[in-house]
């Protein structure tokens, strides 16, 4: 990051959009791109596609957000963030119900010679990831609490909320 730019932070939503709740990463990510984001953000629904978000990890970014579905971690629709140990990033919780987990994208990252940023996790626990379009009630209704939490992480990471971009 140079002195005095914003960090260049890349929002990514994963998910698989015909397994009903998986759809939480680009649904979210929808909602959080209907608002203008703060200079030096981006963001990528990148569905199942791990190693493309591997490959765009390689263009030295500040940090990274991931949105995506969380199994097992709570009542259905509960969001939560927390920061992935860059030192140990295999140490992931599996996050996903749909095969392209975080772990195995840190892991292609690093046989590509690249480093993972700061990474932060927004996730939202599932109901049902049965096949099937559409999120369930208690996911839906999580949609707005997962927006303000990538918001709130940005802020965190010092990009400016609500700026023009």
């Amino acid at each position: 990051m140079t002195a005095g730019a914003p960090p260049r932070v890349l929002v990514a939503g994963i998910g698989n959009i015909f397994l009903g709740d998986d759809g939480f990463g680009p649904e979210t990510l929808r909602a959080v791109s209907a608002e203008p984001l703060p200079d030096g953000v981006r963001a990528v629904d990148y569905g199942i596609r791990g190693m493309h978000l591997a490959y765009d990890l390689l263009d030295g970014w500040d940090g990274l957000v991931l949105v995506d579905a969380v199994p097992d971690r709570g009542a259905p629709g509960a969001v939560r963030a927390f920061e992935v140990d860059r030192e140990n990033p295999q140490a992931a919780p599996r996050l996903d119900a749909h095969a392209m987990d975080p772990s195995s994208v840190f892991a292609s990252l690093a046989a590509l010679g690249g480093t993972l940023p700061r990474t932060v996790v927004v996730g939202c626990q599932v109901r049902d990831v049965g096949e099937g379009m559409g999120l369930s009630e208690p996911v839906s209704r999580a949609v707005p609490e997962a927006v303000g939490t990538v918001r709130a992480v940005l802020a965190g990471f010092g990009a400016g909320v609500g700026a023009e971009g």
